[in-house]
C-alpha cells in the first residue's frame, strides 16, 4: 500500500512537471507588440503576435516591446531665441518601433531617450531663430525636428513620424510689446493706403482732365475743317454763280445784273438789321435803285414761275433765268 501511494506521487509529480515544462514553453504574444527571446542571456530571436514556443529553463523572454505608433509629450522647457527673447516652449512627438531587438538592446529607457534627444533638439533649432520667425514658422521648425530626430534615433529601431510645436509662450511684457509693435504697423499702412488712393485719385482726375482737353481741341480743330470746307463750297458757289452772271450779262440779259446787285443788297441789309446795337440804321444807297433792282427781281421771277398764275415753276435749263 505504501509502495503503490509513492509511485502514484511520483506520477503525479511527473505529470505536474510535464505540464509546467510545457506551459514555460509556451507563450502568447498579443496583437502589436513583439517579445524578445534570451538563450543564456544573450539575444536570440523575437516572437511575433500568435503562439510562440520556448526552450524551457533555457530561452526566457528578455522585452516585451509595443510595436504600434506611440506618442510622447516634450515637457515645456525654456528656450533663449536668437535676438535673446526667453520664450516657454512644448510639443508632442510620434514614434514606432521598427526593430524590436534594436530598442530593447540599443538604448536604456527608449521613451526617455527620445524625450532628451527632442528637447535638445527642440533648444537648438529655436536657438538659431529670430523670435518672429519661430512664431511665424511652426512648419518649418517641425520639419527640422522631425528630421534631426528621426536621424538620431536610427540606431534605436524607430521611426519618428511626426514632430509638433504645441505652444511658443513669449513673456508677458514681450507680448504687450508685440501688441504695441503690431497696432503701429497697422496704423502705418493705414496711413499708406490712405496716402496711396488719394495719389490715385489726383492721377485720375488729371487723365480725364487731360482726355477732356484732347476731345476739347479735337473737336475745334473738326470744327474748323468743317468750316472751311463749307467756306470753300460758298466760294466755289460763289464763283459758280459769278460766272453763270458773266456769261448771262455777256449775252445781254441786263436782269442778271440787278438780280446779282439785288441779292448782295439785301444780304447786306440783313447783317446791318441784325446788329443789336444798332437802332438807327443809314442806308447808303438811293431808293430808286433799290426800286429798280427789286423790279429786276420780279422780273426774274416772273420767268422762273408761269405768267397763268398756277405757281408751278417752269423747267428751266440754265442756272440764271434770262430775259428772252
Amino acid at each position: 500500500m505504501d509502495m503503490l501511494s509513492g509511485f502514484a506521487v511520483l506520477v503525479i509529480f511527473l505529470v505536474i512537471l510535464a505540464i509546467v515544462i510545457v506551459f514555460m514553453g509556451v507563450t502568447v504574444v498579443p496583437q502589436g507588440y513583439q517579445y524578445t527571446i534570451e538563450r543564456f542571456g544573450r539575444y536570440t530571436k523575437s516572437l511575433t503576435p500568435g503562439l510562440g514556443f520556448l526552450m524551457p529553463f533555457i530561452d526566457r523572454v528578455g522585452a516585451k516591446i509595443n510595436m504600434m505608433e506611440q506618442v510622447l509629450d516634450i515637457p515645456t522647457q525654456e528656450v533663449i531665441s536668437k535676438d535673446n527673447a526667453m520664450v516657454e516652449v512644448d510639443g508632442v512627438l510620434f514614434f514606432q518601433v521598427l526593430d524590436a531587438a534594436k530598442s530593447a538592446y540599443e538604448v536604456r529607457d527608449l521613451q526617455r531617450a527620445i524625450q532628451n534627444l527632442a528637447q535638445t533638439n527642440l533648444r537648438t533649432v529655436l536657438g538659431s531663430m529670430d523670435l518672429d520667425e519661430a512664431l511665424s514658422q511652426r512648419d518649418s521648425i517641425n520639419t527640422r525636428l522631425l528630421t534631426v530626430i528621426d536621424q538620431a534615433s536610427n540606431p534605436w529601431g524607430i521611426k519618428v513620424t511626426r514632430v509638433e510645436i504645441k505652444d511658443i509662450t513669449p513673456p508677458a511684457d514681450l507680448v504687450e510689446a508685440m501688441a504695441r509693435q503690431m497696432k503701429a504697423e497697422r496704423e502705418k499702412r493705414a496711413v499708406i493706403l490712405e496716402a496711396e488712393g488719394v495719389r490715385q485719385s489726383e492721377i485720375l482726375k488729371a487723365e480725364g482732365e487731360k482726355k477732356s482737353t484732347i476731345l476739347e481741341a479735337e473737336g475745334r480743330r473738326e470744327a474748323a475743317f468743317r468750316d472751311a470746307e463749307a467756306r470753300e463750297r460758298a466760294a466755289q458757289a460763289e464763283a459758280k454763280a459769278t460766272l453763270d452772271v458773266s456769261e448771262a450779262i455777256a449775252k445781254g440779259d441786263i436782269q442778271s445784273i440787278n438780280y446779282f446787285v439785288a441779292q448782295k443788297y439785301v444780304e447786306a441789309m440783313q447783317e446791318i438789321g441784325s446788329a443789336r446795337n444798332s437802332k438807327v440804321v443809314l442806308m447808303p444807297m438811293e431808293a430808286t435803285a433799290l426800286i429798280g433792282t427789286l423790279g429786276g427781281i420780279s422780273e426774274i421771277a416772273k420767268q422762273v414761275f408761269n405768267d397763268d398764275g398756277s405757281g408751278k415753276p417752269r423747267i428751266s435749263t440754265g442756272s440764271v433765268p434770262s430775259s428772252d
